[in-house]
């Protein structure tokens, strides 16, 4: 377990961070589910994943620029870290107005991150986001921040205390939003952005007890919906808010039971509103930015600006969209331009391109030598470098890039789930089919590639593809940084560590007899196909030796060797 802070230095932040995009990443289809304000678009889980990741790259790399090994960055470097990486990632309205409660977190914590400048920081939050939209209106995301603050205000001067009390004025003032706002109480859910808000506080307490908050067990309050629903087949329970008990909702924000598949539908309030969503970056100084705010303020409505020292993010929904960002080069430079069409749910780029393909397969690969091989198979490839996962942002350009009205995704990482299924739920928004397919490593993904056939049916493309990849067992060589206690017993460092499935498995001394203990280990289960893939340092005779092993030790099974190139692991090992 982390050493439990006293204070929320660059480290705790960097947890928070951590710990926040876990939780939105578990929690956003349910959150996207719920979204029926301002729009009924069920994207609000999305939005609020895709700004916090970028808030969260934001502080890896301060940490990663940190030049002294021994001692953190500052806390005001995490900080303001944090906040500029939600303001030039922010999606959507939830997602903008969470950027703004960063920031206003932010220039309090920048001077100290003690429960006294905590409570501030809280407060300074709460009023900046309220404070950035045009039209704050209650039930919302700015009553569950404003509630917060408050509950955390009278609270003794420890940390810890005031984290809790944060946490659970909003989770009671979140069960209050459908008696303050219409739409949710007609439709029997809480704020999507107050819930998605709950989630990123609940971090914030793991963060600084140790412990994930219990949620208790009990309801929201507000109307029962009208009708029983599901989501994905199956019903929604559990997960309540706590609040005062009211029947029917729970904390994921759905009745116990109703009829939809997806977002919940809110005709009453978004069928007649504006047709275009429009976002973008822009520099400017402040006296052009209340300019802009007045005049996006009478072309549509959910207009939020949030920024400040010469960069500001702007949302507004318009049915001109044209004259939307008209304003914004009058008042400065924007960039960064982002249009979605409500009516079709397409994301535009405000660029004309050539018809669309059928179909595209996007890969993350470890290497430029994979990268060549996957693109030669004519798949779109996204390369993660020693260290640096792609972001949910450069998958989605990835398959804007592939231009197919369907595409097929191989994250080729377990620990890049939760970022595929938020690019792969943002590229649906923008009118692409997309499957994604778990794949764990690159091995599964290059015979997941093997398999694929545009010419056949999407459905049974996607399944053929999955199945390959779940067929094929893989493994990969990795060298020990420090001693610790592994599956396999304890290694040192510079032990030669053999992973198979992702476990260590076996610890060697170096890395020709640690394959082909590996491999030995892997086809004593069976199998036809070995396939190697060699770091750039690894020379072509470790290749021939283990062909030769396979060769020897096990008739019948073919051996395929590639050059990874620039990888992070010497030898990947695939047996299909």
């Amino acid at each position: 377990m982390p050493q439990l802070p006293d204070d929320l230095d660059a480290v705790a932040v960097r947890r928070w961070c951590s710990l926040a995009l876990d939780a939105l990443g578990r929690e956003r289809a349910e959150i996207d589910a719920i979204n029926v304000y301002p729009i009924a678009d069920g994207d609000t889980g999305t939005n609020l994943y895709l700004t916090l990741e970028s808030a969260a790259a934001a502080v890896e790399a301060v940490f990663a620029a940190h030049e002294t090994g021994a001692t953190a960055p500052a806390t005001a470097d995490a900080v303001r870290a944090m906040a500029h990486g939600a303001l030039i990632g922010a999606r959507g309205n939830s997602g903008t107005i969470l950027a703004q409660l960063l920031r206003g977190m932010a220039g309090v914590l920048a001077d100290g991150g003690d429960a006294a400048h905590l409570r501030l920081a809280l407060t300074s939050a709460a009023d900046a986001a309220r404070q950035a939209v045009a039209h704050p209106v209650e039930g919302t995301v700015l009553t569950v921040a404003a509630e917060a603050a408050e509950a955390a205000r009278g609270e003794d001067p420890d940390l810890r205390t005031v984290v809790t009390a944060a946490y659970d004025g909003a989770r009671a003032a979140l069960a209050r939003t459908p008696e303050q706002l219409a739409v949710l109480g007609r439709a029997g859910v809480v704020d999507a952005g107050g819930r998605g808000l709950v989630a990123v506080l609940g971090a914030l307490v793991e963060t600084v007890t140790g412990q994930a908050p219990v949620r208790g067990p009990r309801t929201a309050s507000g109307n029962a919906a009208k009708a029983p629903v599901t989501v994905d087949g199956g019903s929604v329970v559990g997960l309540p808010v706590g609040g005062t008990p009211v029947e029917g909702v729970t904390e994921g924000g759905l009745p116990a039971s109703a009829p939809v598949e997806g977002p919940l539908d809110c005709p009453e309030d978004g069928a007649a509103g504006p047709a275009f969503e429009v976002i973008y970056l822009l520099e400017a100084r402040d006296e052009q930015v209340a300019r802009l705010r007045t005049r996006l303020d009478a072309l549509g409505d959910s207009l939020v600006v949030v920024g400040g020292d010469g960069l500001w993010h702007v949302h507004v929904h318009v049915d001109d969209a044209g004259a939307a960002v008209e304003a914004g080069v009058e008042a400065g430079r924007p960039y960064r331009i982002r249009i979605t069409h409500f009516a079709t749910e397409s994301g535009h780029d405000v660029r004309v391109q050539a018809e669309p393909a059928q179909r595209a397969v996007v890969v993350v690969v470890p290497g430029d030598g994979l990268a060549g091989l996957c693109t030669e198979a004519g798949a779109t490839t996204v390369i993660a470098r020693p260290g640096e996962p792609p972001a949910s942002g450069e998958l989605v350009d990835a398959i804007r890039r592939a231009h197919a009205r369907e595409v097929v995704l191989l994250p080729n990482d377990a620990a890049l789930r939760h970022t595929a299924a938020a690019a792969a739920e943002q590229a649906r928004t923008e009118g692409v089919r997309v499957a994604l397919v778990p794949t764990r490593a690159a091995v599964q993904g290059i015979a997941a590639l093997a398999v694929h056939e545009p010419d056949r049916g999407f459905d049974e493309d996607v399944v053929a593809m999955t199945a390959a990849a779940g067929a094929t067992r893989y493994a990969e060589l990795a060298v020990a940084e420090r001693q610790s206690w592994t599956m396999a017993g304890i290694c040192q460092a510079g032990d030669i560590l053999g992973l198979i499935d992702g476990d260590v498995a076996v610890i060697g001394s170096d890395v020709p007899h640690t394959a082909r203990t590996v491999l030995d280990r892997m086809l004593a289960a069976g199998g036809e196909l070995v396939t190697l893939v060699l770091g750039e340092d690894v020379p072509d005779a470790l290749a021939d030796a283990l062909e030769e092993h396979v060769r020897e030790g096990h008739l019948a099974v073919d051996t395929v060797v590639y050059r990874g190139g620039h990888q992070r692991a010497p030898l990947l090992i695939g047996v299909e």
